[in-house]
C-alpha cells in the first residue's frame, strides 16, 4: 500500500519536473538566440585583416597584365608618333 502512495506521488512529480526543465531549457534557448554573440578581439583582428587583404588582392594587377598595359601604350605612343610623321611628310610634299 505505502508503495503504491509512494507511486501516486512521485510519478507525477517527476512528469511535472521534466516539464518545467523542458520549459526552463526552450526559455534559455531563446533567450540566447536573441543574444549577440561574442566576438573577440582575435575575430576582429583577423576579420579586418582578411578585408584588408581582399581589397588588396582586388587592386592587385599581375606581371602579365602590367606588361601588356605597358605594350598597349608603347603601341599607342608609336600610333601617335607615326600619324604625326606622316603630317610632316605631307606637309613636305605641299611645300615642295
Amino acid at each position: 500500500m505505502l508503495y503504491k502512495v509512494f507511486m501516486l506521488i512521485s510519478i507525477p512529480a517527476v512528469i511535472v519536473g521534466w516539464i518545467i526543465y523542458w520549459k526552463w531549457t526552450k526559455k534559455i534557448e531563446e533567450e540566447e538566440k536573441n543574444r549577440p554573440k561574442p566576438t573577440s578581439k582575435r575575430l576582429s583582428q583577423t576579420r579586418s585583416e582578411v578585408s584588408d587583404w581582399a581589397k588588396k588582392m582586388a587592386n592587385f594587377d599581375s606581371p602579365a597584365e602590367q606588361a601588356r598595359k605597358r605594350r598597349l601604350a608603347m603601341e599607342k605612343e608609336w600610333e601617335e608618333k607615326e600619324k604625326q610623321r606622316e603630317k610632316e611628310n605631307q606637309k613636305e610634299q605641299e611645300n615642295k
